[in-house]
């Protein structure tokens, strides 16, 4: 029996495959493996901190930090690398826990003081991206032999395709984001505190613990996100990322997760960007086109996928409160 709950997935998945249909008919080399894979790698650092967004509207809150947490990785790792002649890996060492440490800070402001997400995240975001410039205003390159050794490191596809370790990172990231949200019993704690907090906390459900644990994850993926983003543009930059919450908070909805919290699917998730990601392939195919009717095209999804969820709810959306 078909379930209403499914029904924004199911749309999400067929606008996918009816925009790549008509791309391939349209576009010669649309449809080949090498463009889908790069679907996945120029897409990766989005994904992956989408996953993270995922998380947290599902528990009924939201991350605003995401962006300048990525900006600000980017920008930590490239001063540690270029000058302290850090080795990456030891960068990496550090700043995924201090970025970890930070959305757990965060979380346990939003629980402890009663506070908006949306007001805690905001300073999150201006103290991310205030750090980040303070580090450096210039964009930095990274010349090390590491970031030589990610360039090349991959397998060969057929169709010329090339699968590399940003996308290894992406996938093993959604497993086991797959696993924590359908298999285990913080997923659960996830999905019943985004559904009622009074009555996940009669179910016994330890709210501050799954709150603060969210918003590190969050984090945590941004800063990962952030890594990937180096791997990507060899560079960290300040103002990089711009918006990307934004983005990551559109892919969420389009694939299906409800603003309101309690219900959503990584996996919708992941359909969501890589609908944004061919419909900007197609303008880019398409040539004549402005890059800005990708804006457009997904602003008008976001507004169908909205008023569906208004739909399908029955009630008007609540605000999202603190943990």
């Amino acid at each position: 029996m078909f379930k209403q709950r499914y029904l924004p997935l199911w749309i999400t998945t067929s606008l996918l495959m009816v925009l790549f249909l008509i791309g391939s008919m349209q576009f010669d080399g649309f449809a080949s493996s090498r463009v889908v894979m790069n679907l996945f790698s120029d897409n990766a650092f989005l994904m992956i901190t989408a996953i993270g967004m995922t998380l947290v509207i599902i528990s009924g809150g939201i991350d605003l930090s995401v962006g300048a947490v990525i900006a600000l990785s980017g920008v930590a790792t490239s001063v540690l690398i270029t000058q302290y002649q850090w080795h990456p890996l030891a960068a990496f060492a550090l700043i995924l826990p201090a970025g970890t440490l930070f959305g757990a800070l965060m979380g346990t402001i939003i629980y402890s003081y009663r506070l908006q997400p949306f007001i805690v995240t905001l300073a999150g975001m201006f103290l991310a991206r205030g750090l980040a410039t303070t580090l450096s205003e210039q964009s930095l390159e990274i010349d090390h032999p590491f970031y030589d050794f990610v360039a090349d490191f991959g397998f060969e596809l057929p169709g010329a395709a090339w699968l590399d370790l940003s996308t290894l990172i992406f996938a093993s990231v959604f497993l086991l984001a797959i696993l924590l949200m359908h298999y285990s019993r913080l997923g659960n704690n996830i999905y019943a505190l985004g559904g009622n907090e009074h009555s996940a906390q009669l179910m016994g459900v330890p709210v501050k613990r799954t709150t603060i644990t969210i918003y590190a994850a969050s984090s945590f993926l941004a800063t990962l996100a952030g890594i990937v983003f180096t791997f990507y543009t060899f560079s960290g930059y300040a103002l990089a990322a711009v918006g990307v919450e934004l983005d990551a908070i559109a892919a969420v909805v389009i694939g299906g997760t409800l603003l309101t919290g309690g219900r959503g699917f990584v996996a919708g998730t992941i359909l969501g960007v890589l609908l944004m990601g061919v419909i900007q392939t197609y303008i880019s195919f398409d040539g004549s086109l402005s890059s800005w009717w990708t804006k457009i095209v997904i602003g008008l999804l976001l507004f169908f996928f909205i008023v569906l969820q208004k739909g399908l709810n029955g009630k008007p959306a609540k605000t999202i409160t603190s943990h």
